[in-house]
């Protein structure tokens, strides 16, 4: 079975999951957030993501990949990276 599921969203956007890359966005869109755990650590019993890449990407096919990366950075904690990924993700698109 797949570790990639579908059925999150998050503003009225998808999130999927696949291993310890998550995207945001809807790759229909111009543009897509692409979030890559670096880190873990523990709570409790549980691992948490700890340092987390964000980038915005394009999905124009016709982009080579090293430019398909139009913003980058790095958070501590999902939460942190999701508002920035959110934010950047919304910018864009509003800019189309």
């Amino acid at each position: 079975m797949s570790e990639a599921t579908a059925a999150l969203t998050y503003k009225g956007k998808p999130l999927v999951r696949c291993g310890n890359t998550i995207y945001y966005g809807d790759m229909a869109d111009k543009y897509v957030i692409k979030m890559e755990i670096k880190s873990t650590k523990k709570i409790g019993d549980t691992d948490a993501a700890d340092k987390i890449s964000v980038q915005l990407l394009t999905t124009d096919p016709n982009v080579r990949p090293k430019k398909q990366i139009l913003k980058a950075s790095e958070r501590e904690g999902f939460y942190k990276a999701l508002d920035v990924a959110s934010f950047w993700l919304e910018r864009a698109l509003e800019e189309v």
